[in-house]
């Protein structure tokens, strides 16, 4: 099976209670590719950068089985600049400084070996550009996912919404998810999103775990408490890299399939935020992820005897 993901390569400058960083490797596509390269060999991306951004950074997505083929790189132009600043709390955060330069004008190039991938991550950007890359693709993927954020809502709703009745599968946030559908309630808000398009809706909930919802059917997966989070940039690309990335090693998109998916993706979105940036990513071993995976499991399973059964 082949993934396509679309999205930002980019620098990041990040600053935490536990440290700050100059420069380093970001972007939502650089995440997602990377987590899904534990699963998934056939990895395609699509995105653009600046001709300042480094050979080796490429040649490292490639040493991960990423084709970047669909990486265009801009002579005299700049990479997409982020800076932020995380507060004590380390689920808010301060944007320090924004710098689009090639992302500005970003025309979504899909090479004709990709326009037939089976899987198709839309990570976060325009919906307009989001909408373009599906109209594009030669064939309908299996399964398209999609990411935005409450930025696309406050300045582009109408956009967005045209593209949400596109995709199979929508991951936001809670706050998120509220925004786009006027609810409090997650489980209205799901109700009320998924009939805007998606058949399946996961709210990310950060240190709190994530919620998967198609139709009536709810599935919760635990965050896993860790010792250290140095830096939660990136995870929930990850979270979506690794959800993704489960689903097509196993070509299997059914709601039971999808909660297995969840879990691996909140397995690897616990690794992301144990360094800062990709650093964790770029150096995880199959037999880490196994390890992390039975901590989830050890978390959430146990024995109960209800009291029927004790008197039947």
């Amino acid at each position: 099976m082949s993934l396509l993901s679309i999205g930002t390569v980019a620098f990041d400058a990040i600053e935490t209670p536990f440290g700050k960083t100059d420069k380093i490797l970001g972007g939502a596509a650089t995440y997602i590719s990377l987590a899904a390269s534990n699963y998934i060999k056939n990895s395609r991306i699509v995105s653009v950068v600046g001709e300042d951004f480094p050979e080796e950074y490429i040649k490292m997505l490639e040493a991960h089985g990423v084709d970047s083929k669909g990486l265009q790189v801009k002579a005299g132009e700049k990479t997409f600049f982020w800076s932020g600043k995380y507060h004590n709390d380390m689920n808010t955060r301060d944007t320090l400084d924004t710098q689009l330069n090639v992302l500005e004008n970003f025309d979504p190039i899909i090479p004709e070996e990709y326009s037939e991938s089976d899987y198709l991550m839309l990570g976060n950007l325009a919906p307009v550009v989001q909408r373009q890359v599906i109209e594009r693709m030669a064939k309908r993927p299996k399964l398209i996912v999609m990411d935005t954020m409450n930025f696309w809502m406050d300045i582009m709703m109408d956009e967005l919404k045209q593209t949400l009745k596109m995709v199979d599968v929508l991951s936001i946030n809670d706050e998120e998810a509220r925004q786009l559908s006027g609810e409090y309630s997650l489980v209205k808000a799901a109700q009320v999103i998924m009939e805007m398009g998606p058949k399946y809706l996961v709210i990310k909930k950060g240190e709190h775990g994530a919620l998967l919802f198609h139709e009536k059917e709810v599935f919760f997966a635990p965050a896993l408490p860790l010792e250290d989070v140095f830096d939660p940039t990136g995870a929930g690309d990850t979270f979506a890299g690794g959800f993704i990335g489960y689903l097509a090693q196993t070509d299997d998109i059914s709601f039971e399939n999808m909660k297995r998916a969840i879990i691996h993706g909140s397995a690897l979105a616990s690794f992301c935020v144990e360094k800062f940036g990709t650093e964790r990513l770029v150096n995880l071993t199959a037999e880490e992820i196994d390890h992390r995976l039975k901590q989830f499991i050890d978390l959430v399973q146990f024995d109960i005897v209800l009291e029927n059964e004790t008197t039947a």
